[in-house]
């Protein structure tokens, strides 16, 4: 994400600016207090019976509405990397309440000590080709490395999907059969896994990829995303 040497010029050149209301900022990235505050609700999602028997748990971090959702809309039909300086900002503020939320849960505070890996819902690989990347992984993976846990690929999308937006629970669930599966060679069986998703909805996609893990072998698998538009 940065700039480099070419920090300071690109600052001085375009001032930063909040990504909510749009006033100016100390640094790239910044957001300001109320802003941040109204973005920011780190919570427990709320799991369907057949959710809870492939997912130990499920956190999120935001609300998907306003600059939140527009950051990463930004980020995955767009093609707006620079988007990931203000998420990142946003996961930094999160982390403390989630640290929170994780030891109210039991166990360990840090997610480094209560998983042993982390996984992003894959996208096809067509896909990911013409996007450039999983907007997932990059959401997380600057984050999950200072919070000492590793982002692996443990999935892939062996189906192209139709977008989940707009689909019925019902819907969703067809659009997604037989879509994901183990990646070749990953190592699943045993491990604590951390399912991550940049947008949770109905949990559709959550649940048939927490399935496939647990079907691998998986002793664990949990679920946090970035936003939800669950429980605003």
């Amino acid at each position: 994400m940065g700039t480099g040497v070419l920090e300071p010029l690109w600052t001085l050149l375009f001032p930063p600016r909040c990504p909510a209301c749009g006033c100016y900022v100390e640094a790239r990235g910044g957001w300001c207090p109320a802003c941040l505050r109204a973005a920011l609700r780190v919570r427990r999602l709320v799991l369907t019976p057949a959710q809870r028997g492939a997912l130990a748990a499920g956190w999120t971090l935001g609300v998907y509405e306003g600059a939140l959702r527009d950051l990463v809309r930004g980020l995955k039909y767009q093609g707006r990397t620079e988007h990931l300086y203000a998420i990142d900002t946003f996961l930094r503020a999160a982390a403390p309440m989630l640290c929170r939320l994780l030891q109210e849960d039991g166990g360990a505070r840090q997610l480094g000590a209560r998983f042993d890996a982390a996984a992003a819902v894959p996208l096809h690989a067509s896909r990911e080709q013409q996007r450039g990347f999983n907007q997932t992984e990059r959401i997380f993976a600057a984050w999950l490395a200072g919070e000492g846990l590793s982002l692996e690929r443990l999935l892939v999308r062996v189906k192209e999907t139709r977008p989940q937006y707009g689909l019925s629970r019902e819907e969703r669930a067809r659009n997604l059969e037989g879509a994901f599966a183990p990646a070749a060679g990953a190592a699943i069986r045993g491990r604590r896994i951390l399912l991550l998703d940049d947008i949770f909805t109905t949990g559709t996609t959550a649940l048939h990829c927490a399935e496939v893990l647990r079907g691998a072998g998986a002793a664990q698998v949990a679920v946090l995303t970035l936003a939800s538009g669950q429980n605003r």
